[in-house]
């Protein structure tokens, strides 16, 4: 079994590679993601990466709340993502206009 691990307060200059690189010490990393914004392409200073359960585990324990590349990492089990809406609102959590 595998696990996705969230990362955040990354630095905008990390690469995948430095991530798995500093995972890869507590256990085989499955895969690492990070996320960028939509329009602009740049970072947004967080990602997954996954790996088996107990090297996650240990990653959590070992590098929640340390330094990395200047920053204090955030390192935490991922969460599922609630589903969205089909034709949802207008993304301010409002519902849809209508127009009659």
């Amino acid at each position: 079994m595998s696990k996705k691990l969230y990362v955040g307060n990354l630095p905008f200059s990390c690469t995948e590679d430095d991530l798995r690189d500093h995972f890869s010490s507590y256990g085989e990393v499955i895969s690492v993601s990070l996320i960028s914004d939509r329009e602009t392409g740049r970072a947004r200073g967080f990602g997954f990466v996954e790996m088996d359960d107990q090297g996650a585990s240990s990653a959590v324990e070992a590098l929640d709340g340390k330094p990395f590349q200047g920053r204090n990492l955030r390192v935490n089990e991922a969460q599922e993502r609630a589903p969205r809406r089909p034709g949802g609102g207008g993304g301010d959590g409002r519902p849809p206009r209508r127009s009659w």
